[in-house]
């Protein structure tokens, strides 16, 4: 029988075999202390794609004080034989010393943009890789496609609603990035606790088939909740259930949930139908597997809010960004940084440590996204995207939810109109490397 396994209280085992014996062979050659800087960055978008969207970063952050090698996790590996007795040593008193950068959480990207610099020893730096691109690849795939939905759906507020559709675990990161992108809230709890995003929900199906008529389940539901609750009309015949809720809570009815069926032409009949009675001021949200595409077809329906589950904790169809944290620099035997890059076909690198700038129009719209190895080049329109967020192993780049939603809307309103499409495209800027 499996064992109930608890959140450890430390993230360090949250990681590969293969960057614990690197960092053994390393450690017995003499080259783990050698300075490095590693780049994490896609090689492209998912295909059709226009924009990528940072997501992730504060979640890194906090896991990146918990790694740490403690008593049972050195027991762990020892007694498992996965690194030899020296590198126990070295590892339980890790620490993290060096700094790194990045791309504010929420800022868009695009192939080949470094959204994480990590600069130390190559000892220090190569453990954090599977703990870093495992939340960056999917915090930033669940943020993407929560952007593209929220581009879809204008105005009119989303609902993240997909906890019972991936991990438990996962339904909490997926619910905050998803609150980066622009969704209003979420179904899961405990996003609402960790990170403050804002919680609703109202009945399931099973609430109505509880009771003896949809009367009396509707009857319970507003006698508890006030009239302004959301009640769901699509478990029997959807014009009586509306007619019912509309007599039972009167005009003051807040809204009804459409789940299932033509959500278009019942959008409309329901609208005009709750019109007809009064209830003018009671709004429409629509469920059932929802993606950018169908959002974006009911732009003209008479819908106030969606909720999107199975599609927004999937990433729509690209469920990672998929992410990698390259080798770009290291020390020479002056100390001095040369670049390195890998070669092989269709998974190259570029080396040295780069800068990025988001080159604009001096209307301030987005024309190039530009890497270089100089620190002082910038054009008069050009903002530069790396933030930093660790200063001598220590986190100095957090920031509130808040603060990376605003950030997110910002960056996407600077991109071309053509970014915003939703058509399958090229990424709607270029990746330009100056000097590199």
């Amino acid at each position: 029988m499996d064992k109930l396994v608890a959140v450890p209280a430390t993230t360090a085992l949250l990681t590969d075999h293969y960057e614990l014996t690197m960092l053994q062979a390393a450690l017995a050659h003499g080259t783990a202390h050698r300075r490095c800087v590693f780049e994490l960055f896609t090689r492209r978008l998912p295909e059709g794609r226009r924009y990528g969207v940072v997501a992730g970063t504060g979640r890194l952050l906090a896991d990146l004080r918990r790694f740490r090698f403690d008593g049972d996790v050195l027991a762990e590996l020892e007694r498992r034989q996965v690194v030899d007795d020296p590198t126990l040593r070295w590892l339980a008193d890790y620490r993290f010393s060096g700094d790194i950068w990045g791309y504010g959480e929420g800022e868009c990207f695009f192939p080949y943009s470094p959204l994480l610099v990590v600069e130390g020893t190559f000892a220090e730096a190569v453990v954090l890789e599977t703990l870093a691109l495992s939340v960056l690849n999917f915090d930033s795939a669940i943020a993407a496609a929560a952007s593209r939905m929220t581009v879809a759906a204008g105005e009119r507020p989303c609902i993240e609603m997909g906890s019972r559709r991936t991990h438990e675990w996962a339904a909490v990161a997926a619910a905050r990035a998803a609150y980066i992108a622009g969704f209003s809230s979420t179904s899961n709890l405990e996003a609402g606790r960790t990170y403050g995003v804002p919680t609703r929900g109202t009945s399931a199906h099973s609430f109505t088939l509880l009771h003896d008529s949809e009367r009396d389940a509707f009857t319970a539901q507003i006698d508890s909740l006030g009239k302004g609750t959301t009640l769901l009309v699509d478990t029997y015949d959807v014009a009586e259930a509306v007619a019912m809720g509309v007599e039972l809570a009167g005009p003051e009815l807040g809204a009804v949930r459409l789940d299932s069926g033509d959500l278009l032409a019942q959008a409309h009949e329901v609208r005009a139908q709750l019109d007809r009675l009064g209830a003018t001021n009671t709004k429409i949200v629509v469920t059932s597997d929802l993606d950018e595409h169908a959002i974006a077809a009911l732009a003209a329906a008479p819908v106030d809010a969606y909720g999107v589950g199975t599609q927004l904790v999937t990433g729509s169809g690209a469920p990672t960004a998929s992410m990698v944290y390259k080798l770009v620099a290291r020390a020479a035997d002056d100390g001095r940084l040369v670049p390195v890059g890998k070669k092989s076909k269709d998974k190259r690198s570029i080396g040295g440590k780069k800068f990025a700038l988001r080159r604009r129009t001096p209307e301030g719209v987005a024309d190039a996204e530009v890497l270089t190895l100089d620190p002082d080049q910038r054009g008069d329109h050009d903002r530069p995207l790396l933030v930093p967020l660790v200063r001598d192993g220590e986190v100095v780049g957090a920031e509130s939810l808040h603060d990376a939603r605003a950030r997110h809307d910002k960056s996407r309103a600077e991109l071309p109109p053509t970014a915003l499409k939703l058509s399958r495209g090229e990424p709607a800027i270029p990746t330009i490397y100056e000097g590199t």
